[in-house]
């Protein structure tokens, strides 16, 4: 089994959501870090939602409207490690329809 380090980025996130990432066939990865900041330069203050979207069903969440000011970002994982299996995703929702945030995802495969 090969264990492959990789950042995945998603940049100008609003309230549509954005995947960040997707686990490929044959393959389960772990999540190591998860960092989002508040990219908005006109309010003070936005929330965020991380989510895990399950293949299977039952989506949970990392972190629910936590509220950002500007310029802020927001370490979700804090050590902590998430474990995907094919066909999960990372999805990041803004609270606004304004494109106020960017996710950095750093994880490891392993296939």
């Amino acid at each position: 089994m090969a264990n492959t380090f990789k950042l995945k980025t998603a940049s100008d996130i609003s309230s549509t959501g954005e995947t960040v990432y997707t686990v490929p066939d044959s393959t389960t990865t772990v999540i190591i870090g998860l960092l989002i900041s508040n990219t908005n330069t006109s309010d003070n203050l936005r929330k965020v939602s991380a989510q895990i979207v399950k293949s299977g069903g039952d989506d949970a969440y990392i972190v629910k409207e936590a509220p950002m000011p500007i310029g802020a970002s927001l370490e979700t994982m804090s050590g902590n490690k998430i474990v995907l299996e094919t066909g999960d995703a990372i999805k990041i929702i803004g609270s606004a329809v304004t494109t106020d945030f960017d996710a950095s995802l750093s994880i490891m495969e392993m296939t």
